[in-house]
């Protein structure tokens, strides 16, 4: 799902899955020099562990998550533009969030809110950089609209969640 734009820029186009990781890795070793990742057409994953991973190794590498004109991150993708070091978005990008659901067709509601498959989330959004009570009600939020809909955030929605960063050097 990784497209390199250029010796510093890659891009995110497509879905992830468990393979994203090792995919990842191996565009990391042949572009060190990898410092923003441009999320164009994200529509989420198909592997939600594996995404989290991915999440940890945007944010270990310290690269940046730039959604531009158009971009669309969606479900599972918002993780991995929550992992960037530093994350900026065009006024006309589009975010959407929903509930997640396993593979029992359980949803965040049908565990309790300290079980792992809720903590799993709150504490990646702590890791990502959120306050404990903002990771919270960010999870609450998306757990809000049912999987099989969407909310849909513009940038200054999202920017009462989420930090921003108006840097240009992004762009």
């Amino acid at each position: 799902p990784f497209r390199v734009i250029d010796g510093h820029r890659a891009a995110l186009v497509d879905v992830t899955d468990e393979r994203s990781p090792a995919q990842f890795s191996a565009m990391l070793r042949a572009f060190p020099g990898i410092a923003v990742l441009d999320m164009v057409e994200c529509p989420g994953t198909l592997d939600d562990r594996g995404n989290l991973a991915l999440g940890r190794m945007i944010r270990a590498r310290g690269i940046a998550t730039y959604v531009p004109r158009g971009g669309s991150v969606r479900s599972g993708a918002m993780e991995l533009f929550l992992a960037g070091a530093r994350r900026s978005a065009d006024p006309a990008a589009e975010f959407a969030v929903h509930a997640w659901i396993d593979d029992a067709g359980k949803a965040p509601q049908d565990y309790p809110a300290d079980a792992p498959e809720n903590r799993a989330y709150v504490d990646y959004y702590r890791e990502m950089g959120m306050s404990a009570q903002g990771a919270a009600a960010f999870y609450a939020m998306t757990n809000s609209v049912p999987f099989a809909a969407a909310r849909w955030l513009g940038v200054a929605e999202l920017s009462r969640w989420v930090a921003l960063d108006s840097s240009p050097m992004l762009q």
